[in-house]
């Protein structure tokens, strides 16, 4: 092994390699100074061991790329929604025929999501499914308030949110109705379902997930 390390190049390799022949001693110096550059852990000893019992391949390995971790996108803030003013409705666009074509739509959702609403259908099983759908389109009527205001006020839904409706009516107007304290009766096909607003104060995409019990309080 150390006689085909240390063998001198022939002259017509090093001719064409354009390289100056050592001698044995010479590459033997220059073997042990590239190892121990390259291998500063090992000792003298141990590099010997290398050279003596195995083949070494003077190679350079590539270190291995790291991945480079993807930046999750960020979106905007509440501040930056308001400031922006990505929810508000301008006035020219509060009109109640806009939105009737987003009723029709709704009803169908709510038709398909229920499996028609056939009349032997049970209206618990209809109840559960209005509690977790979007009702965004649906048209809603306050029949009780601890505001008298409220009350009688009918009209599209056009935004939901944690404590609020918004709502269009038919006089062209918009409705800020808190859920707090309000009942809402909202009716499909002949299906009539009343919500306890208190009991619903939750963001459209957070109720799909809750649980709503069976029987609970129906205090305003």
């Amino acid at each position: 092994m150390e006689s085909v390390i240390y063998s001198t190049l022939p002259p017509q390799a090093a001719k064409l390699l354009d390289l100056q022949l050592q001698g044995s001693k010479e590459a033997e110096a220059f073997v042990n100074a590239f190892l121990k550059r390259s291998m500063p852990r090992l000792k003298d000893e141990a590099i010997q061991d290398k050279l003596t019992r195995k083949a070494v391949v003077l190679e350079h390995c590539p270190k291995r790329r790291k991945k480079d971790k993807r930046k999750k996108t960020k979106g905007f803030s509440a501040k930056q929604r308001r400031e922006m003013r990505l929810f508000e409705i301008k006035p020219e666009q509060q009109k109640y025929e806009l939105f009737l074509p987003l009723h029709e739509l709704w009803k169908q959702y709510i038709r398909d999501l229920c499996n028609g609403l056939r009349p032997d259908a049970q209206p618990q099983m209809i109840q559960a499914k209005l509690l977790k759908a979007d009702l965004h389109g649906a048209i809603v009527t306050v029949t009780k308030s601890k505001c008298p205001s409220y009350v009688g006020i009918t009209g599209i839904i056009l935004q939901e949110m944690k404590h609020i409706f918004k709502i269009i009516t038919k006089e062209d107007k918009l409705k800020v109705i808190p859920k707090l304290n309000n009942v809402f009766s909202l009716e499909v096909d002949g299906f009539i379902s009343h919500i306890y607003g208190s009991k619903f104060q939750l963001r459209a995409s957070e109720r799909s997930a809750k649980k709503f019990k069976a029987k609970g309080t129906i205090d305003l």
